[in-house]
């Protein structure tokens, strides 16, 4: 069948186990050190990177929980190089030493994700629950400045830390992180038991329009130290091109030599997908459904049987403001958030405050409310 390179799976999290050692507010998964490993066994790993390599060569993230809790992953990671997938790793740190880095050179691992939510001890180990895990992911940095092992950091951010974020941003710099993703987190998992701490619209417009000054000013200066990008705040996108044109700059935004393969918003489902430790296959590790499972389906079928994953590449059929912006081909909004706040992944973003053109004017799309000229935060 004919297939859309942009529909093609060019970055996959492969969730391999679910158990974790700490035990963090904003989990999509509520793990902890007792949660389930996955039934799946090493050689059902390997048939399913088998699978996946018959439709392309993704980057390929093992996650968790914890995946350093996994005792077969650097046999599934090694398999994954072999197979000429790009192998990373993303880990909370506290249980990196030298063996796990020399591990990760041995099979080939080509980069690694830590997550600092904070940049004190006292900031990143409330959100983290867990006293020393800011002197983890130090000790990690340390450790992979060592052995020669890239690495970037993603930062969480809800009402608790977002206060932080510009000392985040320079603490993930000053550890020597080639990218640095402020993340905008959403209400599912532990996070879910903490909405009242997720920033609503205004407050992540406020820190998105903070990002554009911060990314404007490294690419005017040609700074290449550190690549910095909003996640799960599709609608970013939409605010750097509005600022750009503004200030009168045709701004070229930079990537990682092996990114999701996105130049816009949200690419869940379109380039991206996110595979759970029981096999169900999802747009994004935050999609909280799932409609077909790898190790029933394989990989290369599912990816475009699962009629979840075609929604996400159907934008034309978007509800609401969504429905009608200009902007939606460079967005495509949060199906996750939409999916929470309207039990519908097809409507719009609550967390975007954008009113569109044409609901300016009066033109309608499905699940248009003309009524509602703004929207409030989730």
């Amino acid at each position: 069948m004919a297939v859309k390179e942009e529909f093609l799976p060019k970055w996959i999290a492969w969730e391999i186990t679910r158990r974790c050692n700490l035990q963090c507010i904003h989990c999509r998964s509520s793990s902890t050190i007792e949660s389930e490993q996955g039934d799946f066994s090493t050689e059902d790993g390997k048939r399913l990177l088998d699978d996946i390599s018959k439709l392309s060569k993704p980057t390929v993230v093992l996650t968790g929980g914890e995946p350093l809790l996994r005792e077969d992953i650097w046999e599934l990671a090694e398999y994954g190089t072999k197979l000429g997938f790009r192998m990373c790793i993303a880990t909370n740190g506290t249980l990196v030493d030298d063996e796990v880095c020399r591990r990760m050179k041995e099979v080939g691992i080509r980069m690694v994700s830590l997550s600092l939510d904070g940049s004190t001890p006292e900031i990143h180990d409330d959100f983290r629950k867990q006293p020393g895990a800011f002197e983890g992911v130090v000790r990690a940095t340390e450790l992979f400045r060592k052995h020669g092992i890239p690495f970037l950091i993603n930062s969480s951010f809800t009402k608790r830390n977002a206060f932080d974020i510009p000392n985040v941003y320079k603490k993930a710099r000053e550890l020597g992180a080639k990218a640095w993703y402020m993340f905008i987190v959403l209400p599912v998992g532990r996070g879910e038991e903490a909405n009242a701490e997720l920033l609503n619209d205004k407050e992540a417009e406020y820190w998105l329009n903070w990002h554009y000054e911060l990314e404007k000013e490294l690419i005017l200066k040609g700074d290449n130290t550190i690549l910095v990008r909003p996640t799960c705040a599709p609608h970013y996108y939409r605010i750097f091109y509005q600022n750009a044109k503004r200030d009168g700059l045709d701004l070229k935004r930079r990537n990682l030599v092996f990114g999701t393969g996105g130049g816009k918003g949200c690419v869940a489902g379109q380039s991206i997908a996110y595979i759970d430790c029981h096999g169900w296959l999802r747009p994004c590790s935050y999609f909280p459904e799932s409609d077909v499972n790898v190790f029933d389906v394989p990989f290369h079928k599912a990816w475009f049987e699962s009629k979840i994953m075609q929604d996400m590449r159907k934008i034309e059929e978007f509800k609401g403001r969504c429905g009608v912006c200009e902007y939606v081909k460079i967005c495509n909004g949060c199906r996750v958030r939409a999916y929470w706040k309207y039990g519908d992944y097809m409507q719009e973003d609550p967390i975007c405050n954008y009113v569109p053109v044409k609901m300016r004017i009066g033109l309608k799309s499905p699940g248009l409310d003309l009524s509602k000229k703004e929207s409030g935060g989730i």
